[in-house]
């Protein structure tokens, strides 16, 4: 008598059955997944193009802040408010306008071309960081008023910091500069000290890029180049409103950013102190 033998598996059939349930499970469970998946990396992608947003704005504001007093523009050979760019100030301080009861002291001369003067306290002081302190090839800026009146671009209030020494009197910093006959002096006395390698300052917009360069001479007219600040930049408008205004300027920044269709936009706005 020949022993039975149970035959166990699936047919062609069971296993066709059971891959169709799963494919149609698995397109059920996608179609509820897909949702929350794509909001997830949506949301990934605003809060990457919103850090970088905030970063590039937060950049240009901090130097927009240390312009000089009246230069900041809006030039007009790159498209309308797709660039604006400043004189940037490094430290500043008070020249000394009169000599003491005995004479001494070394006063800035406004009536003849000067090569020296004696600025009240001292360039080393601490805790002054090295990159605030008055250097050779620095440039002195005195009572900036702007385009056609006494402008740092035209030359017509600056001089060249030739070397830095020890002040007539204690507790005072001799500053000799290039003969320089400064046309006005300032009210409370005060100079600023505009960088040697950083003489005009630009942030422009082009090509989905927004640039910042930096020009060793006072005359820039927004190059496109230097480093890039901020990529996938779909959007700029800057707007300086300061021509009616004595003392203070609003520069309004609006930058937008814009990654596989999601965008994001910053408005900002800086205060600027126009007091030479």
């Amino acid at each position: 008598m020949r022993p039975s033998h149970h035959v166990q598996g699936f047919t062609l059939i069971e296993t066709i059955m059971v891959i169709v349930i799963t494919g149609i499970i698995g397109g059920m469970v996608a179609i509820f997944i897909k949702a929350p998946v794509d909001a997830y990396f949506d949301s990934a992608r605003r809060a990457a193009l919103t850090d970088v947003a905030d970063t590039a704005v937060r950049r240009m504001s901090r130097d927009i802040r240390k312009a000089l007093p009246n230069s900041v523009r809006t030039p007009t050979t790159t498209p309308a408010n797709q660039c604006i760019e400043f004189i940037p100030t490094k430290t500043g301080g008070r020249y000394r306008a009169e000599t003491d009861s005995a004479g001494a002291g070394d006063i800035l001369n406004f009536t003849a071309a000067d090569t020296s003067f004696d600025m009240l306290g001292l360039n080393s002081a601490p805790p002054l960081p090295t990159d605030q302190q008055i250097a050779v090839a620095d440039v002195i800026a005195v009572y900036n008023l702007g385009a056609g009146i006494n402008d740092a671009f035209a030359g017509d209030n600056i001089a060249t910091v030739s070397s830095v020494a020890a002040g007539s009197l204690p507790n005072e910093t001799k500053i000799n500069i290039t003969p320089k006959q400064f046309p006005l002096a300032s009210g409370s006395n005060r100079f600023h000290v505009i960088p040697k390698d950083e003489k005009v300052v630009a942030f422009v917009c082009s090509g989905g890029n927004l640039y910042r360069t930096a020009s060793p001479t006072f005359s820039s007219d927004c190059p496109i180049t230097g480093a890039i600040l901020a990529n996938n930049v779909s959007a700029c408008n800057f707007v300086y409103n300061g021509s009616d205004l004595q003392r203070n300027a609003l520069v309004q920044l609006t930058v937008k950013f814009t990654d596989s269709d999601e965008t994001v936009s910053l408005y900002h706005e800086v205060h600027v102190n126009n007091t030479p």
